[in-house]
């Protein structure tokens, strides 16, 4: 029998309704397919209103979805057995202020009907591997937001559970932070938990997440590794072939025939050449041309389009794409 998906969303419709008398409604969700597989680490990307918290409330179970259906470690979402293996970091985690992180991480043990012999074992534990070692008895009210941050990562990982669910993980925290915050969740996927991470910072996401799935308008405009989306939106993104030259500037100026370029002069008799390729095969005939006309090849960078730029042209194309629903 094949293992279930750590994540399985089936056609997923949310609708709310806005006012009393004329009441409209409006579609958070429009049927979104979605496979998160177990031991991946997965982002979800999306403007604000793009439908991301509806879609983490429906896996949570705090709300339930108009139509389709979601299930978690395969058991329905918001389920008993559901939420018993899950780890949850809200975006804001709010801690009693007379607490200290040591009763924090008390108070959400049993919450989580965690036995006290794991809480006092792990406790320290994890303070320490969130970087909160030495900080434990100090009162959380003290705290600055990425510390508050670091402690709720603490609190998601205190029973142990096969899926984090990470809203804005790196929220509050400087570069040092983000790095030792990435280096935990690469240690987690090697653990073998399934890291699935809402986050605004698309660096971070480009850097720490195997597949990476685009959400805008309730809809799924693309899903895969940053490279598979790079491709799926290569139309609109052409890499950037950046070229210093050296030669007569006739000879170079004659590489503009079919090119969408830019020249620009450089000292001691250079030229910047820059254009646009969609494939290897373009650049490779480009470079041709250029030793037939003995022009002098100085240098040659290739630029391939950011997760940012890919992001921003998924969004901006109101179509679902191909193959967006790619489990």
């Amino acid at each position: 029998m094949l293992e279930s998906p750590a994540i399985d969303v089936q056609q997923v419709r949310k609708s709310y309704h806005d006012g009393w008398l004329n009441r409209h409604s409006i579609e958070a969700l429009q049927g979104v397919d979605l496979t998160v597989r177990r031991g991946e680490v997965f982002g979800l990307l999306g403007p604000n209103g793009a439908g991301k918290t509806t879609l983490i409330k429906i896996l949570l179970g705090i709300v339930r979805c108009t139509a389709g259906s979601a299930s978690l470690l395969g058991a329905p979402a918001g389920s008993r057995a559901a939420r018993q293996r899950i780890g949850y970091l809200p975006e804001n985690l709010s801690f009693p202020s007379h607490h200290t992180a040591v009763r924090a991480l008390q108070l959400y043990g049993r919450l989580s009907r965690v036995s006290e012999r794991v809480i006092h074992s792990r406790s320290l534990e994890l303070l320490e591997l969130v970087g909160l070692a030495g900080r434990q008895h100090e009162l959380v009210r003290k705290y600055s937001k990425g510390m508050r941050q670091r402690l709720g990562l603490a609190q998601a990982l205190l029973h142990e559970p096969e899926l984090l669910i990470l809203d804005e993980p790196t929220d509050g925290l400087d570069p040092v932070g983000r790095s030792e915050i990435r280096r935990l969740i690469s240690a987690l996927r090697e653990q073998g938990k399934t890291v699935f991470l809402n986050s605004h910072i698309l660096q971070e996401v480009e850097l720490v997440c195997d597949r990476v799935a685009i959400l805008a308008d309730g809809t799924l405009r693309g899903v895969g590794t940053p490279r598979e989306l790079t491709t799926q939106f290569h139309g609109a993104l052409s890499s950037r072939v950046r070229m210093e030259l050296g030669g007569e500037l006739a000879a170079i100026e004659s590489l503009r025939a079919g090119h969408e370029h830019e020249l620009l002069k450089l000292p001691e008799g250079k030229w910047q050449f820059s254009t646009t390729a969609e494939t290897q095969s373009e650049i490779d005939q480009l470079v041709d041309r250029i030793r037939q006309k003995n022009i002098s090849l100085l240098k040659l960078d290739r630029t391939r389009p950011s997760l940012e730029e890919v992001f921003l042209s998924a969004v901006e194309d109101k179509r679902v794409q191909p193959g967006s629903t790619n489990s």
